[in-house]
């Protein structure tokens, strides 16, 4: 697997991965912008012409926003999440960020242990942030 910036033929695949891990996906049209947002830096892990996973965040100043971060279904427990989170964060330090931050739904345990692994911490909670149903958690990591 390798890791490519995002590109517009990506994105059908994105938003087929986008349906498979949240309740609320985004759209192909939702990722269009973050094609042309200087703010916005996005990572697709790709095995020949198939999306494998995906992340991107938003830079202010010198914190980053992670926005979205999804492995195909087929391809989960096998350590891409980890690696993908790996190189988001790698390239958050060449852009000179100085901490990270996301949300992250509070029952989503896999998703929690991931971020905890690379030092995130739980910060605050968004009641009812997700389908005005579920909590989500603030979560930020310094680097």
């Amino acid at each position: 697997m390798r890791f490519e910036p995002l590109r517009f033929e990506h994105l059908r695949q994105m938003a087929e991965i986008e349906k498979e891990a949240f309740d609320m996906p985004w759209t192909e049209n939702m990722f269009i912008p973050e094609l042309n947002c200087a703010d916005a830096t996005y990572l697709v892990g790709t095995r020949g012409d198939e999306v494998v996973c995906y992340g991107g965040f938003h830079t202010v100043l010198d914190e980053a926003h992670i926005t979205n971060i999804a492995v195909k279904s087929t391809q989960r427990g096998r350590g891409i999440g980890k690696f993908l989170m790996s190189a988001l964060l790698a390239k958050a330090r060449e852009k000179g960020v100085k901490s990270v931050t996301l949300e992250v739904r509070d029952n989503n345990v896999p998703a929690i242990r991931l971020y905890e692994s690379f030092g995130f911490r739980t910060e605050g909670v968004r009641k009812r942030y997700y389908n005005n149903k579920y909590d989500a958690l603030i979560m930020w990591l310094d680097l």
